[in-house]
This record gives C-alpha cells, structure tokens and sequence, in this order.
C-alpha cells in the first residue's frame, strides 16, 4: 500500500464542510503551533461524542471515502461507520486520497473532546479554520501515551512550551465523567471513560 501524501487542510475542510465537531490533536496539532519538531504523516482528531455529530462525521466520512487502514497491509478496508456503528469504537486508524487520519475519542491523558475542547485554539491553514489541541494538552497526552515516538518529541515539545510560557507540569488527571444515556445513538453504550497510562 503506497501511502498517500498528507493533506492535512482538505481533510479538515469536509469536516467542517460537514459541521463535525472535533479538535486536532498530536503531532499535526503541535505543528500548527509552530513547535520545531519532524513533520507527521498522518492527522489525530478527536470528535465529539454526540448523535448528531456521529451523523455528521458519518457524512464527511463519506465524502471522504474513508478506508481502515492496516499496518504494513497492502490493501485499506471498506467499512460502514454509520451512527451506530461508530459509537462504539475508541479509536480508527483511517486513510483517504488526502491522506492517513486517526480518530481518536479519548486520548492517553484525557477524558476527550469536551477535556479538549476547552483549552483548544482556532488556527488558520491558509483559509481553512481549525479547531487544534492547546500545546500543553498536546504534551499531556503524549506524556500518558508514552510510546517510543512520543517519548522521542516529549523534549522538544517541553521546551518549546516552556519558551511560550506555557505550564508543563504534569497535571492532575481530569476527573472521568458520567457518559449520558441519551449522548449514545440508537441505545449503544459506549465504553465507559478511561486513562491509558
């Protein structure tokens, strides 16, 4: 499977040509912020967890014909990822014509979008607007996931953080919040709220 050059801003316009809620998380967020670290090839959103944005992100889906993607596979895989076939999933490995894209619901260090969102900054790509992961939630959730390549840009993104001011310290673990009922399309419950350490 040749891997496709990344897009990053075209992704992003069909989902807000769509009015998908998410926030741009990882290595692409910290990019947008201007931290000097190696370019990514791939874009992490996390979306919110609500029906109507499960239809919403079902139709930029779509538009996306958006594929799962397999690891050193040669093929991707058709999939359906109506409402309620997603609602249930944490994470989807995802490729399209403009590129690789993950979803992730609940990254390592948080509790999700509405954790995310509300530190998050509006960030222009040319003139493409884009809802994007404050750096320090950026460090938080790479600190939590503590793979090999988060670990390898941990320094970097620390002291950039710490020329912008930003406070780096490890914080304290957000509360886990109660998932409403009624946040879940068709009656599937997701799985309850958890930290990856």
């Amino acid at each position: 499977m040749t891997q496709p050059n990344l897009d990053g801003a075209a992704i992003i316009d069909v989902l807000n040509r769509h009015g998908v809620e998410y926030v741009v998380i990882g290595a692409f967020a910290a990019q947008l912020h201007h931290a000097p670290i190696p370019a990514t090839f791939d874009i992490d959103f996390t979306p919110a967890r609500t029906p109507d944005n499960f239809a919403r992100l079902d139709m930029a889906l779509t538009e996306l014909r958006a594929k799962i993607r397999i690891k050193d596979a040669p093929y991707e895989l058709s999939f359906g990822h109506s409402p309620s076939s997603i609602a249930h999933i944490d994470v989807l490995n995802l490729t399209c014509e403009f590129g690789d894209f993950d979803l992730s619901w609940v990254p390592s260090g948080t509790t999700g979008y509405d954790d995310l969102a509300r530190s998050a900054h509006t960030i222009l790509i040319g003139d493409i607007s884009a809802r994007v992961a404050d750096l320090g939630d950026v460090i938080r959730s790479k600190r939590a996931a503590g793979r090999p390549k988060d670990l390898a840009v941990l320094p970097i993104l620390s002291m950039y953080a710490e020329t912008l001011g930003i406070n780096i310290a490890d914080p304290v673990d957000p509360p886990v919040p109660e998932v409403p009922q009624e946040a879940v399309p068709d009656g599937i419950k997701p799985p309850g709220y958890r930290r990856r350490r």
